[in-house]
């Protein structure tokens, strides 16, 4: 499952996917932002913050529950310039 998505402006968020085990996040571009990976418990009715970041990174993390859904993006309010390029994959 991928997530892809190229943020410019504020809220805005890839879209969801189910990450299981071992997953990728890529946060690239020139930009000014926080960016905030969430997940939902509940297919994405409510969804809660996992972490933040401000600059570019490539990182991993681990889902050990079935059927979690994560979404990367930037929030209202924590956008300033530039071009966010976005991706969750595993």
């Amino acid at each position: 499952m991928i997530a892809t998505k190229t943020v410019t402006a504020a809220n805005q968020m890839s879209s969801s996917v189910v990450l299981t085990g071992y997953f990728n996040l890529s946060i690239s571009g020139t930009w000014v932002a926080t960016v905030t990976v969430q997940r939902s418990f509940d297919s994405g009715d409510t969804w809660f913050n996992v972490d933040t970041f401000t600059e570019n990174t490539q990182e991993y993390g681990l889902e050990p529950e079935r059927n979690v859904y994560y979404r990367v993006g930037v929030k209202t309010g924590d956008f300033t310039s530039g071009e966010v390029v976005l991706r969750l994959s595993n």
